[in-house]
Order: structure tokens, then sequence, then C-alpha cells
């Protein structure tokens, strides 16, 4: 619940972003920026068998090849597709936060202006 308030707070700080859809989606809750198609869906779910959980993001995206290069310590990460967190341990809050608003605004650098 609480990586749940993240995503939405994120969401609500960034310019744009507009409300986000709660939905399930392989039945993982599920966050998308429907009414604004600025950012890409993020999915949290636990990894079964284990004290983990996860957040995913599109494997077709460059998001976690980001999220990489700019948190090279500090994040676990699932391939391209997640970052890997424990029960065990608090969420390195900054880092997450920093991670899901590049999510939420994924699409925005692919838009042209309007003219």
């Amino acid at each position: 619940m609480a990586l749940r308030q993240l995503i939405f707070e994120t969401a609500a700080e960034i310019d744009g972003v507009g409300p986000l859809e709660e939905t399930l989606k392989w039945n993982q809750p599920s966050y998308l920026t429907a009414a604004t198609g600025s950012g890409s869906t993020i999915r949290i779910d636990r990894i079964k068998d284990t004290n983990r959980y996860a957040i995913y993001f599109n494997c077709n995206t460059n998001l976690v090849e980001t999220f990489r290069s700019l948190y090279s310590e500090g994040l676990n990460y699932g391939g391209n597709r997640s970052i890997i967190l424990s029960l065990d341990d608090a969420p390195p809050e900054v880092a997450l936060r920093h991670c899901v608003g590049l999510a939420l605004t994924y699409h925005r650098s692919k838009r042209k202006p309007r003219s």
C-alpha cells in the first residue's frame, strides 16, 4: 500500500500527468496515465515464494536501462523490466519517486509540439 501511495503522490506532483487509472493487468495492480497518455504503465507485485516485491515497467522501453544509469548502486533490477525491493528493507524513496516520475512522463519526449 505504501508503494501505491508513492505512485499516486508522485503523479500528483508532476504537472501534465493527470489522474491515474488503477486497474489489474496480469492480476497485478497497474497504474496508467490514461487521461493524458504521458507515461508508461507501472505494475507492482510480490515475487512469489520470496520476501521481495517488484515495480514492473514496460520491457519495450528504455526505462530500466535509464534507472540503471542513474542508480547503479542502491537499487536491484530484474532484467529490463523491474526494480526489485525487499520487504525486510525500507524502500529507497527518493530514487523510487524519481524512477516512477520518469515512467509517468515517458511519452512526453516523444510527442511533437503543437503548431
